[in-house]
């Protein structure tokens, strides 16, 4: 049964070969129909202006002095909105007449020589720079921020004591208190999260712009991978059992298509990745420790069918991109049918996919490129910000009145930065 059911999927496959010639040899693409479309190209300049408070560089550009590696981390989104925020058009040197304040720290700039993200020091550092502005400027203290954003791409966004639960130690675990009537924006997205606050802004995480152009392959080129994924299967440094690193779902990817022609998948990280990604028709897209990873911007922007995989997951932009038409989604439990469930989707669905994919309006809202585009993954955060305004009456406080608990949490964190 299952070489009967391999043998049709390979028949599948090489029609899927044909359909992918056509497809790239008549570029054609397809503008999402509707308000998708609409809001997708939004401009957000005349709807709102971000006011960008001045701190010292001790929250920014001295940190980054110290490590340019977080320039090309997946996390350097904290970065380069700080510097786009300077020469923007939304800008305002008046705070009187802000929308939004801006805070620049770059709180997830902390790498480990092997590149992992030291999170544990950020609350120190978000709660001195939160204390400076609200010391020094009226603006915080109407709101207790209120109107106020910041961007924190860490795995699980402002939860910095991320492996804390709730269950266990509360007064650690959920985003930190001092955050929690701020905007924040996030690349960390799954639905009934503690992680995760009603309002949030989920982005992509940064894939660097001039390192994925500079790999473009001719788009006549045919996409002769129908499945592909690079990466881990099972954590084994931090889950030697493999019951936990993604929920189960890679160890299962792996035991079930780990031989079959269908699926070109393999934990080793080929030179040839991103030309390899364009050769193929599906890519998976399976959480790992987090529900998001690169992945997902690197599939959009090289027009590879993103296969996500990842219960409950809050996709990036998802009010303007629309996933559920230039993606597929597979829940955990049916990783097992994946390949049933690839080799039954329709050709002329294939086609409208990858046409979906091939507008540049898709691949520009994935990226954060050093010189700006409209539509671009700055202008998809702005154009979030401004879909919140109005701030309602309720969000200013009266004199004197206090919510936020600036003492919660626990004493390490408390210590001046």
């Amino acid at each position: 049964m299952r070489k009967c059911l391999w043998l049709w999927g390979l028949l599948f496959f090489a029609l899927g070969f044909a359909w992918s010639i056509t497809a790239e040899r008549n570029p054609c693409t397809e503008r999402i129909s509707g308000s998708a479309g609409d809001v997708l190209e939004d401009d957000p300049v005349g709807r709102l202006k971000v006011y960008v408070y001045e701190l010292p560089s001790k929250y920014n550009k001295k940190i980054l002095q110290k490590d340019p590696r977080c320039l090309s981390h997946m996390f350097a989104a904290e970065i380069f909105m700080h510097r786009f925020l300077l020469s923007s058009p939304v800008r305002t040197l008046n705070p009187e007449e802000a929308d939004w304040f801006y805070t620049p720290i770059y709180a997830t700039c902390d790498l480990t020589p092997t590149g992992l993200p030291l999170p544990f020091k950020s609350p120190r550092m978000v709660r001195s720079a939160i204390q400076l502005i609200s010391s020094s400027w009226p603006y915080w203290n109407r709101t207790e921020g209120a109107d106020h954003f910041f961007v924190v791409p860490h795995d699980f966004g402002a939860c910095f004591h991320y492996q804390v639960t709730d269950s266990s130690l509360p007064r650690l675990a959920g985003i930190l208190p001092i955050l929690r009537r701020a905007t924040l924006v996030q690349t960390f997205g799954q639905r009934n999260h503690v992680c995760l606050n009603e309002g949030s802004i989920t982005i992509p995480p940064y894939a660097p712009p001039q390192k994925m152009r500079a790999r473009q392959i001719p788009p006549d080129t045919p996409r002769s991978i129908f499945v592909y994924f690079r990466g881990l299967f099972c954590d084994v440094n931090n889950d030697p059992e493999c019951g936990y690193y993604a929920r189960g779902a890679r160890a299962a990817v792996w035991e079930n298509f780990k031989s079959n022609p269908l699926f070109d998948i393999s934990t080793e990280h080929p030179t040839t990745y991103y030309e390899d990604m364009q050769r193929a028709i599906f890519c998976l897209c399976p959480l790992g420790w987090a529900p998001w990873s690169p992945r997902l911007v690197e599939a959009v922007v090289f027009g590879c069918i993103p296969v996500i995989i990842a219960d409950d997951i809050v996709l990036p932009f998802a009010d303007a991109i629309p996933w559920e038409e230039i993606g597929v989604s597979v829940a955990e439990e049916d990783v097992p049918k994946l390949d049933k469930i690839l080799t039954s989707i329709p050709s002329h669905v294939i086609l409208r996919k990858q046409r979906l994919l091939a507008n540049p309006s898709m691949k520009r809202a994935m990226l954060f490129p050093q010189s700006t585009l409209p539509g671009d993954a700055f202008h998809q955060i702005l154009n979030g910000l401004a879909r919140k305004l109005p701030h309602p009456k309720s969000v200013y406080l009266n004199p004197g009145e206090k919510i936020l608990n600036w003492t919660a949490g626990p004493i390490t964190d408390l210590k001046p930065w």
